[in-house]
């Protein structure tokens, strides 16, 4: 009887539905001085980092001191021509100085656990240029966040076909940071966790950005909606908690 009662309870523990999860990446971190103010939020927001940039590296490990998950923000080539300043990769590159420009980039950027691209929407269309991404953060057991700058992107496919931990970016919180948009993308991306279970959202660090979710971040809870780091949205993760903590809860799909 004993044991029909435990297997009864780890069966209703498994089967538990956590809270709805959103995941904020604040992205283009490294250049201002401002930037700095991302360390006022909490330490559940994961920040992105450019590479070989004035404050990219102290801020990385000041933040990771503090308990923030770093990425590393990884300059890839834009349709419309924009300067991607150090660390960037184009598609005139070959394997090795790309692979080289990669491995650069993660060292400037300390404790990195993941990355993203910032911009791309012309190299993320390309199949060797995101091989050879996906190899170096394979080799570097690293995640993968595509933050879709184009629908075209090619990113996640090879990400996936090498096993990469893979998310999407849903939302942009703050492609317009008048109060109403932020608001506006703010309400959509609650619709979305409560709808989907998890939502990826990408900001930046604008002082509008910083000021309006230091004051609103609040309301998740309120909704039921949990701030978690980007890596705790990754299907592996679930499974280290479950061997971890024995009966942990995981969430139904």
């Amino acid at each position: 009887m004993r044991s029909l009662l435990i297997v009864f309870i780890a069966f209703f523990s498994v089967g538990y539905v956590e809270a709805s999860q959103v995941a904020i990446i604040i992205d283009d971190i490294g250049y201002r001085q401002s930037d700095e103010a991302v360390l006022s939020l909490p330490n559940n927001v994961t920040l992105s980092v450019l590479p070989h940039t004035p404050l990219g590296t102290e801020v990385a490990k000041t933040a990771h001191n503090k308990g923030y998950e770093i990425m590393l923000h990884l300059p890839m080539q834009a349709l419309n021509g924009k300067l991607l300043g150090p660390g960037g990769l184009t598609n005139t590159m070959d394997e090795s100085e790309l692979k080289a420009t990669l491995a650069r980039a993660l060292d400037n950027v300390p404790y990195a656990k993941g990355a993203n691209n910032h911009m791309g929407s012309l190299l993320t269309q390309l199949d060797e240029p995101m091989q050879w991404v996906m190899e170096s953060l394979k080799q570097r057991e690293l995640y993968f966040v595509d933050s879709m700058t184009t629908r075209f992107t090619k990113a996640s496919g090879k990400a996936e076909l090498l096993g990469i931990p893979l998310l999407r970016r849903q939302v942009f919180l703050d492609n317009d940071i008048s109060d109403s948009a932020l608001e506006a993308s703010f309400k959509r991306l609650m619709s979305l966790a409560h709808k989907q279970g998890q939502v990826v959202v990408i900001a930046h660090p604008y002082p509008e950005t910083i000021k309006f979710l230091n004051e609103n971040l609040p309301r998740l809870e309120k909704a039921g909606i949990e701030l978690v780091k980007t890596s705790y949205l990754l299907p592996y993760n679930l499974a280290n908690k479950e061997k971890k903590g024995g009966a942990a809860s995981v969430r139904l799909r």
